[in-house]
């Protein structure tokens, strides 16, 4: 099973790929996480990433698209994958289609989850609070979701027109929001 899950910054793309993750035994990678432990062990692409995210920027789609064909390549994607913040682009879906023609794979399915713009940029403030995270101020909060809109909001059409699109409410308490996704995957996949 090969899935992908999207929406806004704040909309609980990581807490509930891991609810999925766990429910059909397959990794669910994060890009973000992938770039933070760059960051945190100070890698020459980690300094490079944290002044792009410091800005409010994406990393720009060739060093994404390393980072996660690297990953895709090992063992425990084998049975399949979810990929959480990627793509994020017209140009990274191109980029995966290639690198999943290259290996006779398909999507299965790409969940969309919504959310309130104001509920995230309070709950954005509030994580960055919690987990001291200094580039989750309110300016750079509001630059990152302008350019999720601009550069990944076309990235549902083209999901919805393949047919592959599951769109979820992603306001409420986290076990709700994982049930309505659950319901959703099940009745597209039938399992």
């Amino acid at each position: 099973m090969r899935l992908l899950i999207m929406g806004p910054p704040g909309a609980g793309k990581g807490t509930q790929a891991a609810v999925i993750g766990a429910h059909y035994d397959i990794p669910a990678i994060s890009t973000g996480n992938i770039f933070r432990l760059a960051i945190t062990k100070r890698t020459p692409l980690g300094e490079r990433i944290k002044r792009i995210i410091a800005d409010g920027g994406y990393v720009p789609d060739s060093l994404t698209l390393r980072v996660v064909v690297q990953r895709l390549e090992e063992e425990d994607t084998k049975g399949g994958w979810l990929l959480d913040g990627f793509p994020r682009t017209v140009g990274q879906v191109k980029a995966l289609d290639a690198e999943l023609d290259g290996h006779g794979y398909q999507l299965d399915a790409v969940i969309s989850l919504t959310a309130d713009e104001t509920a995230l940029v309070e709950r954005l403030l509030k994580r960055a609070e919690i987990e001291n995270r200094p580039d989750d101020n309110e300016e750079t909060i509001r630059t990152r979701l302008e350019v999720y809109h601009e550069q990944t909001d076309p990235l549902i059409d083209v999901y919805r027109e393949r047919g592959l699109l599951i769109e979820v409410d992603g306001m409420g308490e986290v076990d709700e929001v994982s049930e309505r996704v659950l319901a959703a995957l099940a009745e597209k996949l039938g399992r």
